[in-house]
């Protein structure tokens, strides 16, 4: 295909593409049909995890949980077998240890089968200036907020493929699309989630495999207790987002294959100018946004797999 055929198909493609989404805004779009489906979600034990189970458990999913906190799992596994899951097994797996993501994984298919729906979850913070930051927690912070999605990947990747059918779920942050003053590591384990995710899913459609589907979560901060301690500054724009809200929001994201949920929809706006402004504009928006204002947050790292 020549320079100018080529061109005139992107020029149409694009506006066909525009037009579709504009319609949608007033036709919702088809959902998906996932019972029975295997969902796993890794850091389940809690927060939006325990929340997104019990979502997946009311659509007649079968539910894997994982998590390093047994008694939140156990907790997990009973709400979400009252919730309606066909079936719930849990497991003991610390994300951070790429051995022990593979151990278990292995377990996990030869107990209950492969993937269908794979929901990369787990998340830690330190909430801590960089040059404050000891440098284990922030190794931990890599090895579990991205690092991990790599190797629940390989894990479970391959039989999707081989399928041509899977769904792969990122929870990410708004903090892995605009950094925020404060948050250098989790920043960057957020970026990487994001990059990561986006680059398998581009990989998967030039490869043929468009019956996998990716879904990247990019939320502002979540009411679950692990940003203990922020405020924002106009809660009408950017408010603390309520955990019930943020789960049910992303289950209706993999029901109708959103590649994209950036949660408030105002994220969707100041992600853009943040792209096209100049630099000195870019601090400017951040302050008056209260994106670069100091974070004051606090976590356990023996929650580390309580999300967002």
């Amino acid at each position: 295909m020549n320079f100018f055929l080529e061109t005139i198909q992107v020029i149409l493609l694009s506006i066909w593409y525009n037009v579709e989404a504009f319609l949608h805004l007033f036709v919702p779009m088809k959902k998906k049909n996932i019972a029975g489906e295997v969902v796993l979600i890794t850091g389940a034990g809690s927060g939006i995890g325990r929340l997104m189970a019990q979502e997946f458990a009311a659509l007649g999913t079968v539910l894997v949980l994982w998590d390093i906190n047994q008694e939140g799992m156990k907790e997990t596994a009973r709400l979400a077998k009252q919730s309606g899951a066909s079936r719930v097994h849990y497991y003991l797996c610390d994300c951070s240890d790429k051995n022990e993501v593979y151990r278990v994984a292995d377990q996990v298919k030869r107990e209950v089968g492969d993937i269908d729906i794979l929901v990369n979850n787990a998340g830690i913070v330190t909430g801590k200036k960089f040059m404050d930051a000891p440098d284990s927690l922030m190794e931990k912070t890599l090895e579990v907020n991205s690092m991990a999605h790599f190797w629940t990947y390989k894990a479970f990747l391959p039989a999707m493929i081989a399928n041509n059918h899977g769904h792969l779920v990122s929870i990410a942050s708004t903090a892995g699309l605009i950094a925020v003053n404060g948050l250098a590591d989790y920043c960057a384990s957020k970026f990487a989630a994001v990059g990561f995710a986006e680059s398998v899913g581009l990989e998967l459609l030039a490869t043929g495999k468009d019956g996998v589907k990716t879904t990247i979560v990019c939320p502002y901060f979540i009411n679950t207790g692990m940003f203990d301690g922020c405020q924002t500054k106009w809660p009408t724009l950017l408010p603390i987002l309520n955990p019930d809200y943020v789960a049910k929001k992303i289950i209706h994201a993999v029901l109708t294959d959103q590649v994209f949920l950036l949660l408030p929809k105002s994220m969707y706006l100041i992600a853009a100018l943040k792209n096209v402004l100049p630099w000195k504009l870019t601090p400017l928006l951040g302050s008056y946004l209260g994106l670069t204002i100091k974070v004051d947050c606090h976590t356990n790292l023996s929650l580390h797999f309580k999300l967002q």
